[in-house]
């Protein structure tokens, strides 16, 4: 008894150093999700797909092969699923929906067969969502198109696993802030609020999000070129747009800004919550665009915010 007793410890041993030794060999290492820069969508990318410098999303451009990616705001779902919806409708035939899962929920995948300059061209369309947890406001469109001679290297199964593995993360503002047409050398203590897809950004002060209580700055570029003569005009213009209530104009002047010519206003207005505000504009015009920079701030803080607000708007640079 005493023998057997003794081969079962020793048997036991060797059976938890051998499993011992299982758990730290190395395993294959997990197909890694990819993300397009800027974007909070990402998937393990199949074939020979590449990122693309053309469009947000993948493509292997010796096979026509491409995945799409659409990150929006989640107020735009129902616009999104209208949009795929009605697309497919028109131009893809032997219609299939379903429920999908994926690695981050269930969205709703629709796929089909198009004729594209005689050619045929699988696709589908992954809607998908986040509304909780670490990415709260996302709604995705994800699509794939692949002709059919592609197939023998994009099969249904290939295409159907890459969309099971769409994943979210939140949103990269580094990367964000890289993709812009310019670049912020002094922030001046404030911190990015979001990256606006039309090539801007939105800074604010403090530990809350909430602009209609915080200081903040927003960075935007636009499109036009009026002659100096006319870039008061255009710069109120500018201006009437903001989202603020009674806009009273203060002063009015043009300024050379980072050694170009540029124009500043100040005024007083009322936040959408209705308290006082008071403002700074400068909009710095070159060749057929320019450079806006708006600071906003109560008018308790004012005096120590503009200093602020100019050391941003003289650390903006074009991106080389």
């Amino acid at each position: 008894m005493e023998m057997t007793g003794f081969m079962l410890r020793r048997t036991l041993a060797i059976l938890l150093t051998i499993a011992a030794l299982v758990l730290q060999a190395p395993r294959p290492a997990a197909a890694e999700t990819v993300f397009p820069p800027g974007l909070r969508v990402g998937l393990t990318v199949p074939g020979d797909l590449k990122i693309s410098t053309r469009f947000p999303g993948f493509e292997d451009a010796d096979r026509k092969v491409a995945i799409t990616i659409l990150d929006m705001p989640i107020a735009a779902l129902e616009g999104l699923e209208r949009s795929a919806f009605a697309k497919t409708q028109t131009e893809v035939q032997d219609l299939k929906r379903e429920a999908f899962p994926f690695e981050n929920g269930v969205g709703v995948l629709v796929s089909g067969v198009a004729t594209e300059n005689g050619a045929k061209v699988h696709k589908w369309f992954l809607i998908a969502s986040s509304a909780t947890g670490a990415v709260p406001d996302l709604a995705a469109l994800v699509s794939v198109q692949v002709p059919d001679d592609a197939l023998n290297v994009y099969s249904e199964a290939v295409v159907r696993a890459a969309l099971r593995s769409v994943t979210f993360r939140p949103t990269p503002l580094t990367e964000q802030l890289g993709l812009l047409p310019f670049k912020l050398k002094d922030m001046a203590g404030f911190r990015v609020l979001t990256v606006m897809p039309s090539g801007g950004v939105i800074l604010i002060d403090g530990d809350s999000d909430d602009i209609t209580s915080n200081p903040y700055v927003i960075v935007s570029i636009g499109r036009g070129a009026p002659e100096s003569g006319d870039r008061g005009r255009f710069a109120a213009d500018l201006l009437s747009q903001a989202p603020l209530r009674n806009l009273q104009i203060q002063g009015s002047e043009p300024q050379r800004i980072s050694n170009g010519p540029g124009h500043e206003i100040r005024a007083k207005a009322e936040s959408v919550n209705g308290k006082p505000v008071k403002l700074v504009q400068w909009v710095r015009f070159g060749g057929s665009g320019f450079v806006r920079i708006v600071g906003v701030s109560s008018e308790a803080r004012w005096d120590d915010l503009f200093n602020r607000f100019r050391a941003v708007r003289d650390g903006v640079e074009p991106r080389g």
